[in-house]
């Protein structure tokens, strides 16, 4: 009985500890759709759960590093939520596909008209960014959710080499390498169609002059059958003479 009371209570003890430990585990992070490649655009989510178990997620808020501007940001649309975008003047201006761009993008902001993100639920609040930074390999956004109940978590604490996970740790976007075909250059890929092109031409000159070259040859195997043809006949029409003459 003491051992089965012993291994009981260890079982809530451990369940305890899981059921704290548990929410430390469900961060506001980002991810690409795909790649986010350096210089390029990206889709990216952020997913932000719910760890409340009395409150609702009614307000996220996504602020954009001020040392790797943005100039471009486009929110989807999400039923249950209005977007607002917040632009602001650059100290220094960028310069995207050969225009100088002066303002970016600093936050977004989602605000939730109904429910917004329930206990035991999680969204996905997607953005299209670009053009991506190419002298870093990452970027860090620092977040901000609030509840239903007035509760604010800032997701805004950066994570340092060598250090311990911080408790609320800021959504960090890791950046793959430049594709080269960012910027709307060509490709090894275009390149070689637009080879194929010109040496198609060739070869459809060529098969077109392989075919003159085998029109001539049958003219000339037709006309000299139409000879041999011709001097059949020639034959056949005097042996039926001399025989009509015996």
């Amino acid at each position: 009985m003491r051992a089965s009371r012993i291994a009981a209570a260890t079982a809530v003890a451990g369940t305890a500890v899981l059921a704290l430990s548990g929410p430390a585990f469900a961060h506001v992070t980002v991810q690409p759709e795909g790649t986010a490649a350096k210089g390029g655009y990206a889709v990216v989510d952020f997913k932000v759960p719910n760890e409340r178990d009395d409150a609702s997620t009614t307000k996220v808020e996504v602020n954009f590093p001020a040392d790797h501007p943005i100039a471009s940001v486009m929110p989807q649309p999400l039923p249950g939520w209005k977007i607002d975008v917040t632009r602001s003047k650059l100290a220094k201006p960028l310069t995207m596909h050969g225009k100088k761009i002066d303002e970016a993008v600093t936050k977004v902001t989602w605000t939730a008209d109904g429910k917004g993100v329930e206990p035991g639920y999680f969204q996905k609040f997607p953005l299209s960014v670009g053009t991506l930074p190419e002298d870093t390999d990452q970027l860090v956004f620092k977040a901000i959710q609030t509840y239903s109940n007035k509760e604010v978590v800032r997701w805004i604490e950066v994570a340092q080499d060598g250090q311990e996970e911080p408790e609320n740790p800021a959504p960090v976007l890791e950046l793959s390498a430049a594709t080269g075909d960012h910027h709307g250059t060509s490709t090894a890929d275009d390149a070689s169609d637009k080879n194929d092109g010109k040496t198609g031409g060739k070869t459809e000159a060529a098969a077109g002059t392989d075919t003159k070259g085998g029109s001539d040859t049958t003219a000339r195997v037709l006309g000299v059958i139409g000879i041999v043809i011709g001097i059949a006949g020639v034959g056949y029409g005097v042996l039926a003479g001399r025989r009509r003459t015996a």
